[in-house]
């Protein structure tokens, strides 16, 4: 073997440069490109499909079940006995039973589920006396409906010789066998846009609350003008007219029973007393 000559090189034995390349290392941070099998890409496709395609199928047939067999029914009004809660109403005390059961009368004979609940609602809301309702489906075949009454306040001229009842929105309603104790709300008509006569009973609850138990003496409220809200009430044998303005009802109606026996004595004739000024009771004439 020939023997290198290393004098005059400065180079060490073994510490010569290796003339062959040397291997280029794999950077740690290189990405690794993952090998996908196009065969269980596949498979999996696949499996997803016929898994949600049978889902989709057995959620057809329960549906089906539910629709067309016949003990999810709604029984009819005249499949229904007196005890049959099939169609159970709660909370209608002045509402028309019947005109309730009407609102169903296409669900007869129907699965419960295909049962509209939304649009049943809304439909009852229509029905004389109901303010809210809510319907709820119970299986196998029933339907539980309870109705929030609207609350009267007030008695309304409905014509000469007519008078209807009215609540705190303005609506006016049918006639009840209840005997309710109210007053006669004067300056609203039932002609009136609803929302005229929503103002309208407004302005008189806000008197009537502010008066508080002396409500109970006042026979009409008058609020034609909204700036002198007027109230009739029997007083001591006799029908009294009172101006009370549009505030301070309550300071002026006291301070008119303070001083009523004064007006008795010096003007026993005065049947409209204006009560707007703090400081004296004006006899209007």
């Amino acid at each position: 073997m020939a023997r290198k000559s290393y004098e005059g090189t400065g180079v060490l034995p073994g510490l010569e440069e290796d003339p062959r390349p040397s291997p280029k290392k794999a950077s740690a941070n290189s990405a690794r490109t993952p090998r996908f099998s196009t065969p269980r890409l596949v498979f999996t496709f696949v499996t997803a499909v016929v898994v949600l395609g049978g889902a989709l199928y057995g959620f057809h047939l329960a549906e089906q079940f539910l629709i067309t067999d016949s003990r999810f029914a709604l029984a009819g009004s005249a499949e229904r006995s007196a005890d049959d809660s099939s169609l159970q109403i709660t909370g209608a005390a002045h509402a028309s039973r019947a005109a309730i059961e009407k609102v169903f009368a296409d669900d007869e004979g129907v699965s419960v589920y295909l049962i509209p609940l939304a649009a049943r609602r809304d439909a009852l809301r229509e029905v004389a006396w109901i303010r809210e309702a809510s319907v709820a489906r119970v299986w196998p075949n029933r339907v539980i409906v309870r109705v929030n009454e609207r609350t009267p306040v007030a008695f309304v001229r409905l014509n000469a010789s007519r008078f209807g009842l009215i609540d705190g929105e303005g609506v006016i309603l049918p006639s009840a066998t209840d005997r309710f104790t109210l007053p006669v709300l004067a300056g609203v008509r039932a002609g009136d846009p609803v929302v005229k006569r929503r103002e309208g009973v407004q302005r008189m609850l806000r008197l009537t609350a502010d008066l508080g138990g002396a409500t109970a003496n006042i026979s009409e409220v008058d609020v034609s003008d909204g700036d002198n809200l007027k109230v009739t009430q029997p007083y001591d044998g006799r029908s009294l007219t009172l101006l009370l303005g549009d505030r301070n009802f309550a300071a002026r109606y006291k301070n008119f029973v303070s001083h009523y026996g004064q007006i008795q004595q010096r003007l026993p004739g005065a049947a409209v007393l204006d009560l707007r000024l703090e400081d004296r009771i004006t006899v209007v004439e």
